[in-house]
């Protein structure tokens, strides 16, 4: 009884043991499968990741390029408006053109050749050409302005405003009679707004108050050094904006009403009469 009982438990034993084995090993298997999967988690994951950096990257590359197509087509929209502004004051400054009378054909009384005084020669052909006359330049057309303007224009739209400021002083420098004179000083204007932005995100109160006061002289001169620039009424408006940021009510409303009186028809007239109404009511 005692060696039937014994097997038996022999047998079991081996049994549990065999059972044992076939568990182990298929916790083995269920963790080389489990780290498999990890693994090939971990790369997808790492592919998913990396295909993401990639589309970000294009992204970011395509926005650069749209902001500096951007850029270089409002540059060259400032510039067109600027020329087509300059033909049409040039076109009312300019005297009617009268054309001479014709000249009445002469007959000879007799044959002969005509002589001609001694030392005369016969005019040439005028070819219609205005020549400037000596020692005079036109900086209205010069090849390298849309350049310089273009390229401070870009640093404007990526945010670098000391560079912008720097490059629309120095076309200013070089071209003060270019037909975009008046907006590049306009545009420093608006970079000193740039300016005062960032350093108020900064927590840079001084330095915020400094630039919105630079930003009034900037958009002043626009005023006062190109009355006639189609960035006049704009850089009234920004100004008296920034006198109200600068807690100088009655200045702005002097100058709303200024851009009001002077420039009735443009297009920040209406908004400068919403300021002047809300100045009113306060």
């Amino acid at each position: 009884m005692a060696e039937v009982t014994g097997s038996a438990t022999q047998e079991d034993l081996l049994q549990v043991q065999s059972d044992v084995s076939r568990l182990q090993l298929t916790v083995q298997r269920m963790q080389s499968n489990l780290e498999g999967s990890a693994s090939a988690s971990t790369g997808r994951s790492r592919e998913q990741m990396a295909q993401i950096e990639q589309r970000v990257a294009s992204l970011s590359r395509q926005i650069e390029a749209l902001t500096a197509s951007m850029a270089s087509l409002n540059s060259r929209v400032d510039e067109l408006t600027s020329r087509l502004d300059n033909q049409a004051r040039q076109s009312r400054a300019a005297p009617p053109a009268v054309s001479p009378p014709a000249p009445r054909p002469v007959t000879p009384a007799s044959p002969a050749p005509l002589a001609l005084p001694a030392g005369a020669g016969v005019p040439a052909p005028s070819s219609g050409i205005a020549t400037l006359p000596p020692g005079a330049r036109s900086t209205t057309s010069a090849p390298g302005a849309p350049d310089m303007y273009q390229a401070a224009y870009i640093d404007f739209s990526k945010g670098s405003y000391p560079l912008a400021i720097i490059g629309f002083r120095e076309f200013l420098r070089r071209y003060p009679e270019h037909a975009l004179a008046g907006n590049a000083q306009y545009w420093i204007g608006e970079a000193q707004l740039g300016l005062a932005r960032s350093q108020a995100n900064a927590g840079q109160a001084d330095r915020t108050t400094q630039a919105l006061e630079q930003a009034v002289q900037e958009f002043r001169k626009v005023v006062a050094n190109y009355p006639r620039s189609g960035k006049a009424p704009a850089a009234l408006y920004k100004e008296a904006l920034t006198l109200i940021e600068l807690k100088q009510p009655a200045v702005a409303q002097a100058r709303l009403q200024y851009l009001v009186d002077n420039f009735p028809q443009a297009a920040e007239a209406s908004l400068a009469r919403e300021q002047l109404t809300a100045l009113k009511d306060r």
